[in-house]
């Protein structure tokens, strides 16, 4: 079920604050896969390694989440990135093995 900017910007917000670490320690991105970029494009061990993922109402409103989060608060991340698909907002808390 999809969710509004807003409640997936305090979802991840919440979900950063509580597993600690600067914004700048987390990488956040969208994709129309959010478990296959987590855990094989970017290396996230889905059993030790923190992470989460939203589904958004539009591949827009998703761009505007992740926009949030690289803008605002500073995290890791590249915009531009997925296509007209890509309606899931990502994070993870970067370790030593994921890339970044």
């Amino acid at each position: 079920m999809s969710k509004t900017k807003q409640e997936i910007i305090d979802d991840i917000k919440s979900h950063m604050q509580k597993r600690g670490g600067a914004y700048s320690d987390w990488y956040v991105g969208i994709s129309k896969d959010a478990k296959d970029r987590l855990f094989n494009d970017h290396c996230v061990k889905e059993k030790k390694d923190v992470w989460i993922h939203r589904k958004a109402s539009s591949s827009q409103t998703a761009r505007e989440v992740e926009d949030y989060f690289l803008n605002t608060l500073d995290t890791d991340g590249g915009a531009g990135g997925g296509d007209e698909t890509s309606d899931m907002v990502y994070a993870y808390k970067k370790a030593k093995h994921t890339n970044p």
